[in-house]
């Protein structure tokens, strides 16, 4: 499946220069829509709240475009000094919670669940755990992460989050981990403008490196291995644990990595269950498009690649219609996996 962010300006959030330009892009529902009908996947949509024109959006996003599923998202400050607009955020889960057809997540931000993080609020320790029980009681179903670079904040926002559910005798709902390949300088400067933290050691090893295919080679060999020690040290935590890739630059080298890291991340992630597993990868027929109706529709008899845990793999072939640029969907038995997981009750 895809995430389908809410770009924003977000120029409350550091008052260093934004190393990406910003670029007003299109609505994200009306493009979630468009990637939905051409790939055939689901899609969660995100959707920050300071629009004073939320509930109108949330009704197009339903009615109109026909989403199941959005990420609700705060504002990039809560500082008093900056006006807000829009619905707060307790005010924006009570609205979507009383939409019948969607279901929705909101982020979790592990940087938050640091004892550095916790005094500079005045708090003696950690409470994004408690960001995390507050807004699951709102209605949310599942928790999107930015991107992780450090995984020592991840391990113990999970440890205290696991055990906060228990104590409340609650079962914990997935958490969908960001994963973001590096290739440059300037990238790396973006995700620490976007709060994102990385170890000095982990942004040395990438940077040092002399090209940009092998500085996002390395990075995609340190995120692997960051997502195994995330593994490791909570696999008896019974938090549901779910992958998601992105590129945050128009990169080449690293936009091409978003592709094999998720195949290896996605792997990690299905290893860890102990349990044979299978990966289909079936090419579907999807509809013409009104608005690229010069993509003919071809028939073709594809091979479905079948590629189990023991690194085998069988074929067989049918006959199906398929776009001039086929996609692929994954199953992982009858399951259809979104965001290499699924993260939401309304797609059980």
């Amino acid at each position: 499946g895809y995430i389908i962010y809410d770009i924003q300006d977000e120029e409350s959030r550091s008052s260093e220069p934004r190393p990406f330009p910003f670029r007003q892009l299109t609505d994200p529902s009306g493009y979630a829509a468009l990637v939905r009908a051409t790939s055939g996947k689901p899609t969660v949509v995100y959707k920050c709240i300071a629009d004073n024109e939320f509930e109108n959006w949330l009704q197009r996003c339903e009615n109109v475009h026909g989403h199941q599923a959005i990420n609700v998202v705060g504002r990039a400050s809560s500082k008093g000094d900056i006006k807000q607009i829009g619905p707060s955020m307790n005010e924006a889960m009570a609205i979507v919670q009383d939409k019948s057809n969607l279901a929705f997540g909101c982020v979790c931000i592990a940087e938050r669940h640091t004892q550095e993080y916790a005094q500079s609020r005045g708090h003696a320790a950690p409470r994004e755990h408690e960001n995390l029980l507050r807004k699951q009681a709102a209605g949310a179903q599942w928790f999107i992460s930015q991107a992780v670079y450090d995984p020592i904040p991840t391990v113990a926002l999970l440890r205290d989050y696991a055990a906060a559910c228990k104590e409340r005798g609650l079962k914990p709902k997935k958490i969908v981990l960001t994963f973001t390949p590096v290739s440059r300088p300037k990238t790396m400067n973006f995700l620490h403008w976007l709060g994102v933290q990385v170890p000095e050691e982990t942004k040395n090893a990438i940077l040092e490196q002399e090209t940009p295919q092998q500085r996002v080679d390395k990075s995609v060999q340190l995120l692997c291995d960051c997502l195994d020690y995330i593994l490791t040290e909570t696999k008896s935590l019974e938090v549901p644990i779910g992958i998601s890739v992105e590129s945050v630059s128009i990169y080449k080298a690293e936009i091409n990595a978003v592709h094999e890291l998720f195949a290896k991340l996605q792997q990690r992630v299905l290893d860890a269950r102990n349990l044979r597993w299978t990966v289909q990868w079936i090419d579907i027929a999807l509809p013409r498009r009104p608005s690229q109706s010069n993509l003919s529709i071809v028939q073709a008899s594809p091979r479905q690649h079948i590629k189990t845990n023991d690194d085998k793999e069988s074929s067989t072939s049918s006959n199906i219609s398929l776009m001039h640029e086929p996609f692929a969907m994954l199953a992982l038995g009858a399951t259809i996996m979104a965001i290499g997981v699924i993260i939401g009750s309304k797609f059980h």
